[in-house]
């Protein structure tokens, strides 16, 4: 058997800084630090994570005045930022910068009287911090269906932004049908699906032809994670979202010759090793680390300094 490793895979810049934000509040603060929601959808960094003292919640109301609190680096409307300086919480901001940008963004439309379309999947996180940051009239849109049944009373005055974690094919697919019905949308300058996303679909896309089964390492609440199986599918590729090893069954590795591997961003590698280290103890597997994109992003890291317990 052949294991061809998918590049670039795993860790982007943002979950990266925001896992290391709650490290280093851990290290400066103390054990407990709160985090409103997961940090990122992961359940290996979660649960590494509050091992080391971070507690998450679902509610501010949950966590006592005075306490260290960060929000997730699916980022927080505007209103939740607002409760929290209310209940006299400290708070870090692990929002990723890209998801930041496009609430910039729908907080400048929203006040310029736009109504605003967010392309994305209703009830995530990110997609209802972003809802936050608008003033004005807000849509989400999850399917192209839902393109022609919005009441948009003045069609000159409509701007559009994007989850950052979409798959890029059914975005296009939207975005086009956007332009067909109001031909004078307000465009961002470029894609706001992030470069993680991108570069990891693009990846599973050119490797998907080679492979007859691809092993995508993520959890099942990662949205990027969810495309990425998704692209190996519409590729002709069988693919499984495993959370870790644990979740493979043998019978999916019946008759496959060349495995794909490959993890969303939010998946440390060494979840990747592991199951690596899982198919040499049941075939003799020779590995090739495909050559892809290199990624140098990195993003700036929020001063902790004032916070205080």
């Amino acid at each position: 058997m052949k294991v061809l490793l998918a590049n670039p895979r795993g860790f982007c810049a943002g979950v990266k800084r925001a896992i290391a934000i709650v490290e280093e509040s851990l290290k400066k603060y103390g054990a407990p630090v709160y985090v409103l929601h997961e940090i990122v959808h992961n359940t290996h960094v979660v649960n590494t994570l509050a091992e080391k003292g971070a507690l998450f919640v679902e509610t501010l109301e949950e966590i006592p005045p005075g306490s260290v609190t960060i929000f997730s680096a699916h980022g927080v409307s505007k209103a939740v930022e607002e409760k929290a300086a209310e209940l006299a919480l400290n708070t870090i901001d692990a929002t990723c910068p890209l998801v930041q940008k496009v609430h910039r963004r729908v907080a400048r439309l929203s006040e310029e009287g736009f109504d605003v379309l967010i392309i994305g999947h209703k009830n995530h996180p990110e997609i209802e911090g972003t809802c936050g940051r608008a003033t004005g009239r807000i849509h989400v849109i999850s399917r192209s269906e839902d393109v022609h049944q919005l009441p948009i009373d003045n069609t000159s005055r409509v701007g559009y932004v994007t989850q950052t974690t979409l798959s890029m094919d059914d975005a296009a697919e939207i975005i086009t049908l956007f332009k067909k019905r109001f031909p004078d949308i307000n465009a961002p300058a470029h894609t706001d699906i992030c470069y993680a996303t991108q570069n990891r679909q693009l990846a599973v896309r050119s490797l998907a032809p080679q492979v007859d089964l691809f092993l995508v390492v993520g959890s099942k609440n990662s949205s990027n994670s969810n495309r990425l199986r998704e692209v190996a599918e519409k590729n002709g590729t069988t693919a499984y979202l495993i959370d870790s090893v644990k979740d493979i069954d043998p019978v999916w590795l019946s008759g496959a010759e060349v495995i794909g591997v490959t993890a969303g961003a939010s998946a440390p590698e060494s979840l990747v090793e592991e199951v690596v280290v899982w198919l040499r103890q049941r075939c003799d597997i020779s590995m090739e680390e495909i050559d892809g994109i290199t990624e140098h992003t990195l993003f700036t890291f929020p001063d902790l300094v004032e916070i205080a317990k």
